[in-house]
């Protein structure tokens, strides 16, 4: 299997852990250990993702994807890369935005279960819009991943094209 798509669906697990431990920590007492096993788990899983896009912006460029079959209308195509460029900025977005939000915060923060570090004087106002960028880009990336899911299964199921079928390698080829 390509690295490529390993790392596609590596990227998408550890999106869905990032969204799923967001979203359950509201379920926590505030300051307890289920509470901060979810955040450290999201921070962490979070700036995993910025380095995989990383290696995935650098395999992209030195392997282009292959030719979608029987090739797509040009409005298609155009939208697909509009799509994916922004689902890669979100990605590579996101995790910077949290990260300095933490710093700025000026309270001590976890990643991987290790310290980080945090500015000496906090400016918990930018801190606060920071992370309120954070969670309206991440809300935007709900959606958008939502329709790359649908283009995918548009593509596989009423298209019958190789879209889909090319990112999973144990599914029969068309």
């Amino acid at each position: 299997m390509p690295w490529q798509i390993r790392l596609h669906w590596l990227v998408a697990i550890l999106l869905v852990i990032t969204c799923v431990t967001i979203e359950l920590r509201g379920f926590a007492e505030p300051g307890s250990a289920p509470w901060y096993v979810l955040v450290v788990t999201h921070f962490s899983c979070g700036v995993t993702v910025f380095a995989l896009m990383i290696a995935r912006l650098f395999l992209r460029w030195r392997h282009p994807s292959p030719a979608i079959a029987p090739k797509p209308p040009k409005w298609q195509t155009g939208l697909a890369h509009l799509t994916h460029t922004l689902i890669y900025l979100l990605l590579l977005t996101l995790p910077v935005l949290g990260v300095y939000s933490r710093y700025l915060g000026g309270k001590e923060w976890y990643l991987f279960g290790l310290p980080m570090p945090f500015a000496d004087v906090a400016d918990r106002p930018q801190a606060r819009a920071i992370i309120g960028w954070h969670k309206t880009l991440a809300s935007f990336g709900y959606w958008l991943i939502g329709l790359h899911t649908a283009a995918a299964l548009f593509h596989h199921y009423i298209v019958k094209d190789n879209a889909l079928v090319r990112m999973l390698p144990l599914m029969k080829k068309r």
